[in-house]
C-alpha cells in the first residue's frame, strides 16, 4: 500500500502543522511527517483520525502499488514549465470531499469563459453559505426542474441574483433556492 497523506496535505494547501493541529486530539508536525514518510506504523486509528481531521475517507489516505495514480510532474512559472524536486501523485477533487456534495456541469457550448466539452465541478452549499460564493460561478436550482448558472452577484435575503456568463446577459434573480453548487475545478479536454 501506498501512503497518500502528504500528497492530499499539499493538494489541500496544509502544512504538516496545520494537520497535527486539526487532528483530534491534537498532535505534533514530527508525528504527522513521521506517518507520511512511514518511519512510523500507519495504523487504523491513526488514519481514522487523520481522515477526519482532513474531512475525507480513510480509505482515501492508501492506494495500492498495484494501481498507478496520475502523477504531477511540473510547475508552470513565469519562466516556463519548471520540475518538482519529486514528482507528486495528483488528488482528484472527489478524495478531497469536504462532506458537501460534488456535482459536475457538463458545457455543451461556448459561453464566457467556457468551452464546448468543459466540465465544472461544483461543491453544493446550502443558501446561508452562500455569502462566500460572491462574485464566484454557481449553479442555482429553479423551479420546474430548470437552474441558473452564472457569476453569483447578489444576496438579499432569500432572493439570489446570478449573471449568466457572455455578453449582454441580464441578471436572473432565484427566491429561496434549496441549495447552491459553487465552481471548483475546470476539467478542459485539449
Amino acid at each position: 500500500m501506498i501512503n497518500r497523506i502528504r500528497d492530499i496535505r499539499k493538494a489541500k494547501g496544509w502544512t504538516l502543522a496545520d494537520l497535527a493541529e486539526a487532528c483530534d486530539p491534537p498532535t505534533t508536525a514530527q508525528t504527522i511527517g513521521r506517518l507520511e514518510t512511514g518511519m512510523r506504523n500507519l495504523s487504523i486509528k491513526w488514519m481514522d483520525r487523520i481522515a477526519d481531521a482532513l474531512e475525507i475517507d480513510p480509505e482515501t489516505l492508501v492506494r495500492s502499488e498495484q494501481s498507478a495514480a496520475p502523477q504531477v510532474v511540473a510547475t508552470l512559472t513565469a519562466n516556463g514549465a519548471e520540475a518538482l524536486k519529486s514528482p507528486a501523485e495528483a488528488v482528484l477533487p472527489t478524495e478531497l470531499d469536504s462532506g458537501s456534495p460534488l456535482m459536475v456541469l457538463s458545457i455543451a457550448i461556448s459561453a464566457g469563459e467556457y468551452r464546448s466539452g468543459d466540465q465544472l465541478w461544483m461543491r453544493q452549499l446550502s443558501p446561508d453559505d452562500a455569502g462566500g460564493a460572491i462574485n464566484r460561478d454557481v449553479l442555482v436550482p429553479r423551479p420546474g426542474g430548470r437552474f441558473a448558472f452564472g457569476r453569483l452577484i447578489d444576496r438579499q435575503g432569500s432572493l439570489v441574483g446570478v449573471l449568466p456568463p457572455g455578453i449582454g446577459e441580464k441578471q436572473q434573480v432565484v427566491d429561496n433556492p434549496a441549495w447552491i453548487a459553487v465552481a471548483e475545478m475546470l476539467v478542459r479536454p485539449l
